[in-house]
């Protein structure tokens, strides 16, 4: 009889054995799936970082770019002034010099816009013919002025456009200092 009781526990030890392994394996399943979903994450947390690194680098790249152009802007501007400040000293030209003819004899009659613009070479020969006749027969030391002038723009490289560049090598060229 002691043998059928101990025989009976021990069923029952063997049992409860059973059914702790079987908790046991679900816990250890739900982990290995929690591991898989984690290692999925930390796969995607990886990736997200390299194309973050990459939109820094091209914020990065923008933001020179961006320097490069607002500097441009400021060399814009001051040659912008320069040129108001040259403008403003041509105007008071021919009440420097009184030997100049009267404003109604100064004028020159602008030819009317043709249908096609001119060449850029054109409009330069048009334009120093127009700042000569400004200048007068009279005007003595300003004519050195408007003829240095002249050599000025009609030796400038820039003013014709080459039509195989980019605009980025016009804009260099124009901003060179």
């Amino acid at each position: 009889m002691i043998g059928l009781v101990m025989d009976s526990v021990l069923m029952l030890l063997l049992v409860c054995a059973v059914g702790f392994g079987v908790r046991l394996e679900r816990r250890l399943k739900v982990l290995r799936e929690g591991q898989l979903a984690f290692a999925g994450a930390v796969t995607e947390l990886n990736e997200a970082a390299g194309r973050a690194e990459a939109a820094l680098a091209s914020l990065r790249a923008a933001g020179q770019e961006t320097d490069l152009l607002h500097d441009r802007i400021v060399r814009a501007r001051e040659l912008k002034g320069e040129l108001e400040k040259l403008i403003a000293r041509g105007g008071d030209l021919p009440e420097r010099h009184p030997a100049a003819p009267p404003a109604a004899a100064r004028r020159v009659e602008r030819p009317a816009p043709a249908a096609t613009s001119p060449e850029p070479a054109d409009r330069m020969a048009s334009l120093a013919q127009r700042i000569q006749a400004l200048a007068g027969p009279g005007a003595g030391a300003g004519r050195d002025d408007v003829a240095a002038i002249v050599r000025a723009m009609t030796a400038n490289p820039v003013s014709e456009r080459i039509p195989n560049r980019t605009v980025r090598a016009q804009d260099d060229d124009l901003f060179a200092a």
